[in-house]
């Protein structure tokens, strides 16, 4: 037995001890509030907006639970590699109950640790492993961040309207361009959900999508607009986590779409909203149950009905006109289920509809939509449809 181990079974016999002197029923797993310690690990910091999104849902968590700044131990900055294993034992040495991280490259390194102390709770953001571990204290968590992808289409396709009937562009420059991370199906399902939203009120939309094969990266991510823009592409949109994109589109008076936090400042003329997650909804859900002793989902996901998605604040400035009335009219429709975001209707694959899909031994569609986030937290949509090139190289 490894000694790092032997130490977490150590930590959770006195651990356990403490809960009984506490009044904490031990047998049934519950931790008392001033006992609780929460461990996170960021990919980023807070100067990069998937982490600072993640950040807001932490604090969301603690003003919720009430919990001291004591009881939250936050490690930034750490990367898709042996680091991430290191920062999981140091927080499980240090008596957290539960750790968190939120890079889909963690994945590996919180399994590690979660094999080696048992008794904590470890849960992944994006990831899709935790069912297939057999370990009971790995979790998966995501959101239906489709949705919020989906609505801050119809905000983009409302602009390229206003763009064609003001005569900024003509009906045949209906080109958005899509600043991608990597060709996953986390970014797959993301801008084929945005572009289905744009091209629910815009039609004859087409998209670009380019990858920067980085999560995180201001220059890369600048350049990579840049030369959508260069190639005729009058909208652009990301999934990609820092404000690049939206730097190179104010400078070139470009309207933009954003990603986890509101890009106004970075764009204040340009920027039109930005697809977001509150996190918020899962740590306190998270915690809570560590405090209460229940299990925890080993796949967590839920959407704009249950508060975990939304768009940021619509900028004024550069919204088409009605653009509020018609995110209103789509948020509700998404959230009483009337509006299906992969409905198979509404896309086609190499000229024809889409009536099956299976990956992994799973049936995606049924009903007339692709069930995406369903089966697992973590998005499964990797279909390329009509309407969107992508560019790998």
């Amino acid at each position: 037995m490894k000694i790092r181990k032997l130490l977490a079974l150590s930590m959770t016999a006195v651990m356990t001890a403490s809960f009984a002197v506490c009044g904490v029923n031990a047998e049934e797993g519950g931790v008392a509030k001033e006992d609780v310690k929460v461990g996170v690990i960021y990919i980023g910091d807070e100067n990069e907006g998937y982490t600072a999104a993640h950040m807001a849902g932490i604090d969301e968590m603690q003003e919720a639970l009430g919990l001291e700044d004591s009881q939250i131990i936050e490690k930034t900055l750490i990367g898709e590699d042996e680091g991430c294993a290191d920062a999981a034992y140091d927080l499980a040495d240090q008596g957290c109950q539960i750790v968190f991280a939120n890079s889909f490259g963690h994945e590996t390194y919180m399994l590690e640790a979660a094999a080696e102390y048992p008794d904590v709770q470890f849960c992944h953001a994006t990831g899709y492993q935790a069912a297939m571990s057999g370990l009971s204290n790995m979790h998966n968590y995501f959101t239906s961040v489709y949705e919020s992808r989906y609505v801050s289409g119809v905000v983009a396709g409302m602009k390229l309207n206003e763009m064609v009937e003001d005569g900024t562009i003509t009906a045949d420059q209906l080109k958005i361009g899509y600043v991608g991370a990597y060709p996953y199906a986390e970014v797959i399902s993301g801008y084929t959900s945005f572009f289905l939203g744009a091209r629910s009120v815009c039609p004859d939309a087409t998209m670009e999508v380019k990858y920067t094969n980085s999560w995180a990266s201001f220059d890369l991510e600048k350049e990579c607009a840049e030369a959508l823009i260069a190639d005729g592409c009058v909208l652009i949109s990301q999934h990609a986590d820092t404000t690049g994109a939206p730097t190179a589109c104010e400078a070139a008076g470009v309207p933009v779409v954003g990603y986890n936090i509101s890009m106004i400042e970075t764009a204040p003329t340009q920027a039109l909203t930005s697809a977001s997650i509150n996190w918020g909804p899962y740590y306190t859900y998270a915690v809570q149950s560590v405090m209460d002793g229940t299990p925890i989902d080993t796949d967590w996901c839920k959407g704009y009905a249950d508060g975990a998605d939304k768009i940021t604040e619509l900028n004024t400035a550069a919204i088409a006109e009605g653009t509020e009335e018609k995110v209103a009219e789509v948020e509700a429709a998404i959230i009483d289920g009337s509006l299906k975001v992969f409905d198979t209707s509404t896309f086609t694959v190499d000229g024809e509809t889409v009536e099956t899909y299976e990956k992994n031994g799973i049936e995606y569609i049924s009903d007339g939509y692709f069930h995406e986030s369903e089966f697992g937290s973590a998005p499964a949509f990797d279909l390329a449809i009509d309407g969107i090139t992508s560019i790998t190289e």
